[in-house]
């Protein structure tokens, strides 16, 4: 796979044998990784792929509800904006498929939980903080149990996995997929969405990019990364594409701040779009299990 190499500005990287330097996740190389982003990043010179460099805590210890009220994430139980976040999140996965039965992993407030039962969906979630779960059982009054996905299974086998900026945060992205393999019925459909560091806006923002937030996000895709992981991973890959941040916003507001934010988008995709086959800040797939995979026995 020929894989385009982003134009990050790159320091000098120490040998290879540097105990910093992990195997790439994608490729497997040991070693011989670049220094990107003032040394915020590792880039894979095999593959591209790209990962933090700075080590952080488990997420157990990151997501508290500190987590949801600052960081840039002061609107995060606010129904409006998340309900609507939501609502975009169900119409764009029941474009292609149409689950009776779904999981949630990370599914933070419960909001999208709540959108796919409303439609008739049996959904449940699962999320990591404890402040979060409770807001979804206790205000939403959907079905969200505590913990991290891989280790928290659904009861039965579902006919969707979904994770919405999930897979970025999490320590072993492979793991992270064979569970939703074991959790999903043979021909299930699996749903993520991550920031896309491949965007026009990641590259000409570099560190100013909102999408990159090092301390929180270990593994930094590209629409060729994400989907050599997830085909790796044993799905087939139905559709990908790319969003700006734009299609979150309700058209009220989008109208009332478009004299900077379309000016940005234009000259990052040529295209007053809202989704773009690459460039856009958030990537997102469709993928799904074919119908004669073998599961493992949980």
């Amino acid at each position: 796979m020929n894989v385009p190499e982003p134009s990050y500005p790159v320091v000098a990287s120490p040998p290879s044998s540097s105990p910093d330097q992990p195997t790439c996740l994608l490729c497997g190389r040991g070693g011989g990784h670049r220094s990107v982003l003032g040394g915020l990043l590792w880039r894979c010179e095999s593959c591209a792929f790209s990962w933090t460099a700075a080590g952080s805590p488990p997420p157990e210890e990151l997501y508290d509800e500190s987590y949801f009220r600052g960081e840039g994430y002061e609107d995060y139980f606010l129904m409006g904006p998340r309900r609507f976040e939501s609502g975009r999140r169900l119409r764009w996965l029941l474009s292609v498929a149409r689950p009776s039965s779904l999981v949630e992993a990370g599914s933070a407030g419960g909001f999208f939980v709540e959108a796919a039962r409303r439609a008739g969906i049996a959904a449940q979630g699962v999320e990591v903080s404890e402040s979060a779960a409770r807001f979804a059982v206790e205000r939403l009054g959907v079905p969200v149990r505590v913990g991290c996905f891989e280790e928290v299974a659904p009861v039965r086998s579902v006919e969707a996995v979904c994770a919405f900026h999930v897979l970025e945060h999490v320590e072993e992205p492979r793991e992270f997929l064979r569970a939703a393999r074991d959790a999903l019925v043979p021909g299930g459909w699996l749903a993520l969405e991550v920031p896309n560091i491949g965007s026009a806006a990641a590259r000409r923002l570099g560190v100013e990019w909102s999408g990159l937030q090092p301390r929180f996000h270990r593994w930094h895709f590209t629409p060729e990364s994400l989907t050599r992981l997830v085909t790796d991973s044993g799905f087939e890959i139905v559709r990908r594409d790319t969003t700006v941040f734009r299609y979150y916003m309700p058209l009220r507001y989008r109208w009332r701040h478009v004299h900077h934010l379309l000016p940005a988008d234009l000259a990052g995709t040529r295209s007053p779009r809202l989704t773009h086959p690459r460039l856009g800040d958030l990537l997102r797939i469709v993928a799904q299990l074919p119908t004669g995979t073998r599961r493992r026995k949980r």
